[in-house]
């Protein structure tokens, strides 16, 4: 096989592939948890069954396999009343352990540009 026959290598790949997936989620939840304006949405919650459907909620982003057997994100998130601040708080910290894993920027700017479109179906306080 020839060069020009090679796909690229998808964000997935790129950053690490699974392992990498379940180290950023792990992180991110650790932040998440940490932080006293977000914190309280997680009570009562099987965090395990979450960061599981985070980690292959990322890793179809970033063009890894197609696992996620959630629900659709307007569902999960309607009673939540999540503000606008909230919702960027959120951001952040994935941004941030992004950052601090050493994931390229244009994967960075990638998960921010899915983030900002998705933001409709997530916020639900003004």
């Amino acid at each position: 096989m020839n060069e020009a026959d090679e796909q690229p290598m998808s964000a997935y790949d790129r950053i690490g592939g699974a392992p990498a997936v379940t180290e950023a989620v792990e992180r991110f939840y650790q932040r998440l948890l940490a932080d006293d304006e977000l914190s309280g949405f997680f009570t009562g919650t099987d965090l395990a069954v979450l960061k599981r459907h985070q980690v292959a909620l990322i890793s179809q982003v970033l063009d890894g396999p197609k696992t996620y057997a959630g629900r659709e994100l307007a569902e999960a998130h309607k009673a939540m009343d999540i503000s606008v601040g909230q919702y960027k708080a959120v951001g952040a910290h994935l941004t941030a352990v992004l950052e601090e894993l050493d994931v390229p920027r244009d994967i960075i700017d990638h998960v921010g540009q899915v983030l900002e479109s998705v933001a409709p179906d997530v916020i639900g306080a003004d």
